[in-house]
């Protein structure tokens, strides 16, 4: 691109599953948008996601809903199970919706039903600012390249730079990181339709099946050191290690896994008290998915609520502006129409994050706290969330486009 100067009337910043679905959702309402993704291909890390009844809610609006319900099993139970005690509690999972998707099978669909040059890949953001006589937000991208937009949606991830831009505090990491991979069975596997948690010494593991050969499961560890992470046979060294008093089918499973597949990633998440107070938007400029509400895996709501975003931010620029940015007779105009679209958005997802948010810290605060005191505590509070079931979090609907 050089050092050009470009004009866009709605830009997207990062092609993970919000930015497409966001970009789709503006699309199905017949407005266009242009996702900058910074890698050269669609990005895929993380090897699959879950996806609860709020979930498909957003992936039938978006009209992909029947297509990827096609590419998973469905889900019966939720089993947990603790190593070193003869105990099992379960969870029926039948009226949530539960499936675990591939990760890439969720990317492409989104991907494909886009108008073609909806995307760039190779296009990273390094800095934003407003324009001080239009008020419009001004890119820049690493190769010099200067782009102009009308309307700017951050769904860059927890280091998100219009996240930066809009002031909003930088994510806390973890004390662990999740180790992540597929396991695939030529003559198929015999875990039925339950996805299983397996707690010990301070470690869980999660096996979930995607149909009936392929088995998805991820670990929690303990930090492991930057070089750890670039290395899939160190990866699988250090799980093996941490699985050493597990069963002997789970170390067989991490043994035979899809190396490519193997990541291991930090845990980021922002905490909940500073998602009430976070300014998530500014004139033209908000920000959704992790770069708004990022949060530890602990519900396996993290991909679903930026669906749920996706769905919601698009029904509110159309309610406002529904011819979209170049329905507007002038700039003054724009900004204050989607200034309301924007706050009305904000409005209505800042309970809903925090509520998912609350109860992923408190989750993983009795998973990973240290000291017994803030464990009882965070599981005091907690119980008070879980009065509706273990799993009302998925009961939720974003509402149509």
């Amino acid at each position: 691109m050089g050092s050009k100067e470009e004009h866009h009337d709605i830009v997207i910043v990062g092609g993970g599953i919000c930015g497409l679905a966001t970009a789709l959702a503006l699309h199905r309402k017949g407005i266009n948008s242009l996702v900058l993704e910074k890698f050269d291909t669609l990005r895929t890390s993380g090897a699959a996601i879950g996806v609860f009844i709020n979930g498909w809610h957003a992936l039938d609006q978006l009209g992909v809903g029947m297509e990827l319900r096609r590419k998973a099993i469905p889900l019966t139970e939720i089993r947990d199970m603790w190593l070193h005690k003869n105990k099992m509690q379960v969870t029926s999972c039948r009226k949530e919706a539960l499936r675990c998707l591939k990760r890439s099978d969720l990317i492409e669909s989104l991907a494909k039903n886009l108008p073609v040059g909806s995307i760039r890949f190779g296009c990273q953001i390094v800095a934003v600012e407003l324009d001080p006589l239009s008020s419009f937000p001004i890119l820049y991208a690493n190769d010099g390249a200067t782009i102009k937009a009308k309307v700017l949606i951050g769904c860059d991830g927890s280091n998100s730079v219009v996240a930066k831009s809009l002031g909003l505090q930088a994510p806390k990491v973890c004390p662990i990181s999740a180790v992540r991979a597929f396991t695939s069975y030529s003559d198929g596997h015999s875990f039925d339709s339950h996805f299983i948690r397996l707690s010990g010494d301070g470690v869980l593991l999660g096996r979930v099946p995607v149909d009936e050969k392929l088995v998805y499961w991820f670990v929690s560890v303990l930090c492991p050191s930057q070089d750890v992470q670039k290395d899939h046979e160190l990866i699988k060294k250090v799980t093996l290690e941490t699985l050493k008093e597990f069963p002997t089918e789970v170390i067989e499973m991490v043994k035979h896994c899809d190396s490519s597949s193997l990541s291991l990633t930090h845990i980021w998440y922002r905490a909940p008290w500073h998602l009430f107070f976070a300014n998530f938007w500014q004139r033209t400029m908000t920000v959704a998915g992790d770069a708004m509400h990022v949060m530890g895996p602990f519900l396996g709501q993290g991909g679903s609520a930026g669906l749920e975003d996706a769905i919601v931010l698009a029904r509110c620029i159309v309610q406002e502006m529904p011819m979209g940015p170049e329905g507007a007779t002038s700039d003054r105009e724009m900004v204050k129409r989607i200034g309301r679209a924007l706050s009305k958005y904000v409005n209505e997802r800042r309970l809903r994050i925090m509520r998912l948010s609350t109860q992923s810290y408190l989750t993983g605060s009795v998973i990973m706290a240290s000291s017994w005191v803030k464990k009882l505590v965070c599981l005091a509070i907690l119980i008070v969330f879980l009065r509706s079931g273990s799993l009302s979090h998925s009961n939720y609907d974003c509402g149509s486009l």
